[in-house]
């Protein structure tokens, strides 16, 4: 999932367990292996894309064997609605991510404007919420107990955080843009430490290719992603079985110079649910590599255009 930055991460906890005096520097934001079935976590204008109320849930665990390894859950959801002659999107999202003695919190609310463009689909989103950041200073083990700029408590601070991002969609392909963190927060751990985050600048595309056999199809995707000083890039391809309200998938991802991810899942009983495991090809040694679930619920829903959701029967993935 996302070793390349946890090493960064790491160097944050480093820094933090020498002297968490520092401003510390490296890419913020946790990724994930079905990041085509989270598109809202790094881009508000993909909110309300489809006609359903969408929720999403992901728990992800990185660096297997490690102790103190990163681990992450997320949820949000997500709907669109009809008003004033336009089509509109709303979302919020949760995430807590906690990376050895840091512990990562957002909570975030999404809108996108929607509007038809050149016979596709486009959307401007924006988002808006507040970082809560905290370092367990009790678990360190430091060499100088008495250094005042080493935290030794439990110590926390939070920061309004904003994001922006374009989303186009023209059957079959589509193509997004976003960033996180605009403002660029500055947190404040204590009197003494600080936690600048810097933006991440996000581009996803994707392509669904029909074949012969009509219950098949292959969904080739790539997400690319850079704070300015690192990057990463995921380039996944999936095969989809559909047949009804039956759906299965098999897909593996790749990422230069960093991991091949596998995956499989399939919808039950109404919930899709899906895994991931991530398998480090780097030389650094991150591990018995990242495990990750997914889980994905849907509701149709009717955008009348007289302003009126009414709700249609539980739809399958």
């Amino acid at each position: 999932m996302r070793y390349q930055y946890v090493s960064k991460r790491i160097h944050i906890l480093l820094l933090g367990l020498l002297s968490v005096a520092c401003t510390a520097r490296a890419q913020y934001d946790p990724s994930f292996g079905h990041y085509f079935d989270m598109e809202t976590s790094f881009n508000p204008a993909a909110v309300g894309k489809l006609p359903v109320i969408n929720i999403t849930a992901a728990y992800a665990m990185d660096m297997a064997g490690y102790e103190h390894n990163p681990r992450t859950l997320y949820a949000a959801a997500d709907m669109p609605f009809y008003v004033l002659k336009t089509y509109h999107g709303v979302g919020v999202q949760l995430m807590n991510d906690e990376i050895g003695l840091f512990t990562h919190q957002r909570l975030a609310l999404q809108y996108a404007l929607r509007f038809k463009l050149f016979g596709g689909n486009f959307a401007v989103g924006i988002q808006a919420g507040f970082l809560n950041e905290s370092f367990d200073g009790s678990g360190v083990d430091a060499e100088e107990p008495n250094d005042p700029a080493l935290a030794t408590s439990q110590v926390e601070g939070n920061g309004f955080d904003m994001g922006m991002g374009l989303y186009y969609t023209h059957d079959p392909w589509y193509l997004g843009l976003s960033v996180q963190h605009l403002n660029a927060p500055l947190i404040e751990l204590g009197t003494t430490n600080e936690l600048k985050v810097d933006p991440t600048y996000y581009f996803t595309g994707g392509y669904n290719i029909r074949l012969r056999n009509p219950f098949l199809t292959i969904h080739p995707s790539v997400l690319l992603r850079t704070d300015g000083v690192a990057w990463r890039g995921d380039i996944t391809g999936r095969l989809v079985y559909t047949n009804g309200k039956k759906m299965l998938y098999g897909g593996v991802g790749y990422s230069p110079d960093h991991s091949v991810t596998f995956m499989v899942g399939g919808s039950f009983h109404g919930i899709v649910a899906g895994y991931s495991y991530e398998l480090y090809t780097s030389s650094i040694d991150p591990g018995n590599g990242s495990h990750e679930l997914f889980v994905g619920y849907k509701i149709d829903i009717n955008l009348v255009k007289k302003g009126k959701n009414k709700h249609k029967s539980v739809r399958i993935l």
